[in-house]
């Protein structure tokens, strides 16, 4: 499927990944996240190429991204949301919901699943809760495994 490009207010978001300010992306997530901290450069690549990424824009300029790790049928995995501190408060993350929601080859997942510590209020407008059954939802952590990479 062609790149998808949304407009509104002198800002836009895009789904084309030849566009994406990866440098920018890789700046933020390594230093000013909580979840990707100090992520090597190469798998911040990685990851992007196996997603379908959404960036947002203003005057050229990216100010925002996000991603979806996805089969594109039944499941979609949301995360790396940021928008720059700059321009928050404008509304971009709602509407970086709204277009992500939208998108035509996110449509029919039986489950979205994302992680936050902090942003709950922003997706429980798009129907995002807290998981209802303890003990349900697993995890594997390696948190050491940028260290071992490098």
């Amino acid at each position: 499927m062609p790149p998808v490009d949304f407009h509104k207010d002198g800002f836009y978001i895009s789904t084309d990944p030849a566009i994406l300010n990866v440098a920018y992306v890789h700046l933020y997530l390594s230093t000013q996240s909580y979840w990707a901290k100090n992520i090597p450069l190469e798998v911040l690549k990685k990851s992007i190429e196996g997603s379908c990424c959404f960036g947002v824009y203003h005057n050229n300029m990216q100010v925002g991204f996000a991603r979806v790790i996805t089969d594109y049928a039944t499941f979609g995995y949301l995360c790396d949301v940021f928008i720059d501190e700059a321009f928050r408060g404008r509304g971009l993350s709602k509407w970086l919901m709204e277009v992500i929601h939208s998108h035509p080859k996110l449509q029919g997942f039986r489950t979205w699943m994302l992680g936050t510590k902090d942003a709950h209020g922003l997706y429980e407008q798009f129907g995002y809760m807290i998981h209802p059954e303890p003990g349900r939802v697993m995890r594997k952590n390696n948190p050491d495994v940028y260290n071992a990479i490098r």
